[in-house]
């Protein structure tokens, strides 16, 4: 069985009985990691702030030049780390690669420049007493990160990348479904020569683990990606302690097609857009909402777009959807679909029927007839499963987008760019996507692209000197 990763060394959980973690292609165990207790959360907790103080002070130029190496050995290492990722997640080879390993490289590169090149120190004057101020960017303190199964190395780098740079250390509990691409990353900060407690990492449930994560007194800012329902849970937990909180939740984001689009293009990229990570990212366009006069020839573009997405091993060149990360959330999306057809949507496309007999496989899906308001458009499915809404002209499109919980990303097609600049202004989401721009190679992502200043600022905290 695995350790846990506190003050810089390997240690034993207090936990005794581990998590079994499980290949979701062929349902078998593949190893096996601790169930963290909230005193391995005090433990890492205490790791991290004995560690901060040093790693604080460090200049913020040698911080980037450990993130730099850290970002080469991930380089290097990145077909290793995709096959674990593909075992653990059962996402496709392919996409584990080229989605979910190279990007996250990139993104501890950028983080190390900005490292070097952020503005920690900033001169200004007072303008009530009319002399001069320094404005002291310093870390917020020690970050907690709770991350999800789906996408796990880059929702980490997402935490990581900025909060090592911004001078923070940093907790991370991963989702104890698939948690193997953190112990890789741990291997790696460690290699590239990161302080012993900078980084502590301890697996185990949720409930138990990631909830005295989020409580812990000695924490400063928690970061949590994944469902509303667990963010909300979270924010609960960590406002008892007066922390920052930052939340990366589900929702049920829109493609939306305007009349002047190109439509087999938008619908194909839409359809992708639903269909990757198997459907379970929680910026995934699980709505595409096209003009009534369109629908029909949008129904069947779906269709043909969603045949070739094929179901299978995600180490078969061919596979383009792998299993769901796990049988709770196979059974959970099947339920998703079956709720759809008894309230009268139409399924054109897949269904509940299993693929495969082996592994927790869904079938890509498509529903049609979907009106505002039904479950299956409503309700975050964090599955493959597609709907096609209907609307009348562009006011209806923006309020049906906007009818559901608040959007992680969204896009928006037109053949009129300022046109669709202006319906994008109009929805509530982090995140849209104008005509395809700013998509990465995975599509929409609630990782993000490369993280900026604004991301950094997110770990700083301001004291200002009057001069």
């Amino acid at each position: 069985m695995r350790r846990l990763h506190i003050g810089g060394t390997w240690v034993p959980s207090s936990g005794g009985d581990g998590i079994d973690v499980v290949n979701p292609a062929t349902e078998r165990v593949v190893d096996r990691v601790p169930v963290g207790t909230a005193a391995d959360v005090d433990a890492a907790v205490d790791a991290a702030r004995a560690a901060l103080p040093g790693w604080a002070a460090t200049p913020p130029a040698d911080r980037g030049k450990i993130l730099a190496v850290a970002a080469a050995l991930l380089a290097d290492r990145a077909e290793q780390v995709a096959r674990v990722i593909a075992t653990d997640t059962g996402a496709p080879y392919a996409a584990a690669l080229e989605r979910q390993t190279r990007p996250p490289a990139q993104m501890l590169r950028r983080c190390a420049e900005l490292a070097e090149r952020h503005p920690f120190e900033r001169p200004g004057e007072d303008a009530a007493g009319g002399g001069r101020t320094l404005t002291l960017r310093e870390p917020v303190g020690v970050v907690g990160a709770i991350t999800p199964a789906t996408r796990p190395l880059p929702q980490a780098i997402r935490v990581l990348g900025p909060a090592l740079a911004a001078g923070c250390a940093v907790v991370l509990k991963p989702s104890e479904v698939a948690p193997l691409a953190a112990y890789e990353l741990a291997e790696i900060l460690r290699d590239a020569g990161l302080p012993p407690g900078v980084f502590n990492l301890v697996s185990g449930a949720g409930p138990v683990a990631g909830a005295a994560l989020a409580a812990h007194p000695r924490v400063d800012l928690i970061r949590f990606a994944g469902s509303a329902e667990t963010g909300r849970r979270v924010a609960a937990r960590a406002a008892t302690g007066g922390k920052r909180v930052v939340l990366d939740q589900g929702g049920r984001s829109a493609s939306v097609v305007l009349p002047d689009a190109d439509l087999p293009a938008a619908v194909r990229a839409s359809v992708g857009g639903a269909f990757a990570d198997s459907g379970q990212g929680h910026a995934a366009w699980t709505r595409l909402l096209v003009h009534r006069d369109q629908y029909d020839d949008a129904v069947r573009l779906a269709v043909e777009a969603a045949a070739g997405h094929t179901v299978g091993d995600p180490f078969d060149a061919g596979t383009r959807v792998g299993p769901l990360v796990s049988a709770a959330r196979r059974d959970r999306v099947i339920r998703h679909i079956l709720r759809g057809e008894e309230d009268g949507a139409r399924l054109v496309y897949g269904g509940a029927d299993p693929p495969l007999e082996r592994g927790y496989y869904v079938r890509p899906t498509v529903f049609a007839g979907v009106e505002p308001g039904m479950a299956i458009e409503r309700e975050e499915v964090c599955g493959p499963v597609l709907v096609l809404v209907p609307y009348r002209d562009e006011d209806e499109a923006v309020e049906i987008a906007n009818g559901g919980p608040y959007g992680p990303s969204g896009a928006v097609w037109s053949g009129d760019a300022a046109r669709a600049a202006a319906v994008a202004r109009r929805l509530r989401a982090g995140r849209v996507h104008v005509n395809g721009a700013g998509l990465g190679p995975g599509g929409p992502s609630a990782a993000g692209g490369g993280p900026d200043a604004a991301v950094l600022d997110e770990y700083l905290a301001s004291r200002v000197l009057y001069l």
